[in-house]
């Protein structure tokens, strides 16, 4: 059984006790955008507190705000969000590599026909990896903050923390 058809048998259990989730309002209730990594030991909802509702969470590899930010200004201009909490997290594999070494293995992946076509493309992508914890977050709380795109009035309400994966403690450094 493939990982997928798992989550359509999980569903027919959680879609009989919906109930009340189909009225939950479309802009999140605590007006909050949280940007974490996607690493499967994260939980946001266990490790916050939030449950369906409360939040827009972004998630991807490094809980990077460069990425995130086009979900950010959605979720500020069109959904009333005005605080932005960023997480990223001890032990994250965006620590183990660099850009060049990615690009390679991609590169080095791909059929050798199809290298000369796809190097380009793969030279263009910052795959935004970091060497220190605390400087990325630091570095991502400014980027938003410096971001003519984010809500001034949000500004005030960015805040960066380290979520630590061996204990699930987060705590705050930006």
């Amino acid at each position: 059984m493939s990982v997928a058809t798992e989550f359509a048998k999980a569903n027919e259990d959680y879609v009989k006790s919906f109930g009340a989730k189909a009225s939950l309002a479309l802009p999140p209730a605590r007006k909050v955008v949280i940007i974490t990594c996607m690493d499967a030991r994260i939980d946001p909802a266990a490790s916050l507190g939030i449950k369906e509702g409360d939040a827009h969470v972004i998630r991807n590899a490094g809980g990077r705000a460069q990425e995130a930010l086009r979900s950010v200004i959605i979720s500020q201009q069109l959904l009333g969000t005005r605080e932005v909490v960023l997480f990223h997290h001890t032990d994250c594999g965006m620590l183990t590599f660099k850009d060049d070494v990615l690009r390679g293995k991609l590169k080095d992946s791909v059929n050798p026909d199809a290298r000369a076509a796809i190097g380009p493309l793969v030279d263009q992508i910052s795959f935004l990896p970091f060497p220190d914890l605390e400087q990325s977050i630091k570095e991502d709380v400014a980027f938003l903050k410096a971001s003519p795109l984010v809500l001034d009035e949000a500004k005030s309400k960015i805040t960066g923390w380290v979520y630590d994966v061996y204990s699930g403690k987060v705590t705050q450094v930006a």
